[in-house]
């Protein structure tokens, strides 16, 4: 059957349903794409800001990588602090390859520049659409659609893709269980916006013993704070005087998996298929890098493999943000004594500083085939 014969569709229009959409529409398929909600994440309400690496060289082939380097801020500095002593610091961009280790762009910024790159492809997202059933079998799925003014309408499909969230509706269809835990901590967040430009090229950790407060610049006027500890804005040090805050929430940080990626012609990517720390930026990062894979396999024939060619990559990324989490959130004066020894050790061994950019590029998964080049 030829590529523009497939009946697929996307459930789900953020950044891994976009990118599974462009992937699959340059490769001459046509998906259909929805989205309950009315349209992208707004812009004050991005929690997703890290590109790595990887995640621009699966975007190339289609110029959105171009795009989002426009927008982006590399970052050249990642710090880690102990009260007043540096405990280490690393330059990112001290790594090969034809992108940075990490760019920042607030995840509604990333949408966006998809959306754009989606519409040259002439497809466009149905938002306010509401994947309400699955039926059939998921060798072949039908779904039953339901728009805002409460019409429906009912489609037999040879794909369906999950890019549908946490909640997924897709994975709960699949009969797809999403076991794991949840960190007993709550994180917080903060964006503060400054009267004056303020450096956006560094990430810093500041270590309390216990809790931390980590910096994440958002824009060249807004810096992001994300923390364990709940009086953790008035521990903030900030770049120039006058900051407003302009968006906060609260969350637990849960660590899950599908045991299996699909089912039957029913695929699930990001979110919906695995979720974990925002330790080492991988989420967003994780999901497009699924939604790429996902979109090649299906041009070669060949989705049935998706599953056992990512769950691999899933389970070590889970593991690694598991244990970067657990380094920050320990508690222990014994345990954060050590840390706070041995971290500025372990960064000068070079083998060890290069897996640690490597990971933070996203070169520790398998590079994507279709592309010459890449790491």
């Amino acid at each position: 059957m030829g590529a523009g014969h497939r009946s697929i569709l996307i459930a789900g229009a953020g950044a891994t349903g976009l990118a599974a959409a462009i992937e699959l529409a340059r490769r001459g398929f046509r998906p259909r794409i929805i989205d309950s909600d009315a349209g992208p994440v707004p812009l004050s309400e991005s929690r997703a800001l890290g590109i790595n690496a990887r995640t621009l060289t699966l975007l190339s082939p289609s110029r959105a990588a171009d795009a989002i380097q426009q927008e982006a801020y590399r970052i050249d500095r990642f710090r880690v602090r102990s009260g007043k002593k540096v405990l280490f610091e690393i330059d990112p961009s001290k790594i090969d390859g034809r992108f940075p280790a990490i760019q920042v762009l607030a995840q509604g910024h990333t949408e966006r520049l998809l959306l754009g790159k989606l519409s040259d492809y002439e497809v466009e997202p149905e938002w306010q659409t509401v994947l309400e059933s699955v039926t059939g079998t998921m060798d072949r799925p039908q779904v039953t659609l339901r728009r805002a003014d409460g019409s429906r309408e009912e489609i037999d499909l040879d794909i369906l893709i999950g890019a549908d969230g946490a909640h997924s509706t897709v994975r709960k269809a699949a009969g797809l269980g999403f076991p794991g835990e949840a960190i007993e901590k709550a994180f917080y967040l903060a964006d503060y916006r400054y009267p004056r430009p303020i450096d956006p090229r560094y990430v810093e950790i500041s270590l309390f013993n216990p809790g931390m407060v980590g910096r994440i610049p958002v824009s060249g006027e807004t810096v992001r704070y994300l923390s364990t500890l709940p009086d953790f804005e008035s521990r903030i040090a900030h770049p120039v005087p006058g900051g407003e805050l302009v968006w906060a929430a609260n969350f637990r940080i849960h660590f899950r998996h599908v045991e299996r990626m699909s089912k039957g012609n029913v695929f699930l990517a990001g979110d919906a298929a695995h979720i974990h720390s925002p330790a080492g930026a991988r989420g967003m990062n994780l999901g497009i890098e699924d939604a790429c894979w996902l979109a090649y396999l299906i041009s070669e024939g060949r989705e049935q493999d998706y599953a056992d060619l990512r769950m691999p990559a899933v389970k070590m990324v889970l593991k690694q943000t598991y244990g970067l989490t657990r380094l920050v959130t320990m508690h222990h004066p014994v345990a954060t004594g050590l840390r706070n020894f041995f971290a500025p050790l372990l960064i000068r061994v070079p083998g060890f500083a290069r897996r640690f950019l490597r990971s933070v590029a996203g070169y520790d998964t398998p590079p994507p085939i279709w592309i010459d080049g890449a790491q």
